[in-house]
């Protein structure tokens, strides 16, 4: 019996894994054995997609096969900060480059804006606003920049400052530059993520910045968490490493949403 021809290409890798992600998105989940014989390859070959795919956050693998990644619950910490770690700090060096010195940031929760904050250190005299401990920390041990932390309960497992008294304090500034990330972005343009209280923070931030730059890698097409942060609409530019999906892209110009792309060097 012949054996499958895989596609070892880059382009050819990645192009299979984007129709995975795609196939299983319109089944819900999808054993390894179908997808091995839906690409022509093999069962060892699609496992290693899946994995990959899922420490990307693009699909969940499960015991025998992969399925949509969760909308209730966001990836670990630890796993983010190093996931496409190359591709945030490309788009965190670009959104860094569009904002000048001697102005005031707003930077939230995530690990693509803590790519942001990591290029800001070679700005002069800027005057940050976070509710993000990793954030403040690294800024204030790497620069005499001014910074507030916005008050509130610290989440454990990733810095992140939340609650009521979070917005409260957030909502009390107005700021030249927002940087945000998300967990999400769906067909529609609307910006997703798992925790209502991270979502008010956000809203916070998006209601008191004078413009708004959104950081995303390209996997938060793709996922679909529960909660409604905002929309793309309310972007002024959005910061990514690849071209969104063309609904998305027609989108951002019927609003006049500005994309820019951090290409690979």
């Amino acid at each position: 019996m012949a054996q499958p021809v895989e596609h070892r290409g880059e382009g050819g890798v990645e192009a299979r894994r984007e129709a995975i992600v795609t196939a299983v998105r319109q089944r819900g989940f999808m054993t390894i054995e179908a997808l091995a014989g839906q690409f022509g390859v093999t069962v060892q070959t699609i496992r290693r997609d899946l994995n990959e795919l899922s420490a990307e956050g693009r699909l969940e693998r499960y015991r025998g096969g992969g399925g949509l990644p969760s909308s209730v619950e966001n990836i670990d910490y630890a796993d983010r900060r190093v996931t496409l770690l190359a591709e945030k700090t490309r788009i965190g060096r670009l959104a860094a480059s569009r904002i000048p010195s001697h102005c005031s940031v707003f930077v939230n929760i995530g690990t693509t804006p803590e790519a942001v904050a990591r290029e800001l250190t070679r700005h002069d005299d800027l005057s940050v606003i976070t509710n993000n401990l990793h954030v403040a920390l690294s800024l204030a041990d790497a620069t005499a920049f001014r910074i507030v932390v916005a008050g509130g309960t610290v989440r454990n497992r990733d810095g992140a400052v939340l609650g009521q008294l979070t917005s409260d304090t957030l909502g009390q500034f107005r700021v030249d530059v927002a940087v945000i990330g998300i967990s999400g972005i769906d067909a529609d343009g609307a910006l997703l993520d798992y925790d209502y209280e991270e979502v008010r923070a956000t809203q916070a931030i998006l209601a008191h910045a004078k413009r708004t730059f959104l950081v995303a890698d390209h996997t938060k097409f793709t996922r679909r968490p529960m909660v409604q942060a905002g929309h793309l609409s309310q972007i002024d530019t959005f910061f990514t490493d690849r071209p969104p999906p063309a609904g998305i892209a027609a989108m951002m110009e019927r609003e006049g949403v500005t994309l820019a792309v951090a290409d690979e060097p």
